[in-house]
């Protein structure tokens, strides 16, 4: 019989987007092994964030990287 894996024992993975300057920096949101953001989970403040990556990502950002994450982001 397979034992289940709890939520807790799962990889969490999250969304970088590294900076492109010198001053460093990045943001991150949490996403699957895929790299997908659940765009309705995240809060208003957030989703802004994540969409203004994603519009900036070769000017200001960096292409996004799926990581593992061990509970803190970035």
């Amino acid at each position: 019989m397979k034992s289940a894996v709890s939520i807790d024992q799962r990889p969490r993975f999250q969304l970088s987007f590294r900076s492109r300057s010198q001053s460093g920096g990045c943001l991150a949101f949490p996403c699957d092994e895929f790299g997908c953001v659940d765009m309705d989970g995240l809060g208003e403040r957030r989703l802004l964030s994540y969409l203004y990556a994603r519009a900036m990502v070769g000017a200001e950002f960096a292409a996004p990287v799926v990581e593992r994450t061990h509970g803190a982001l970035c």
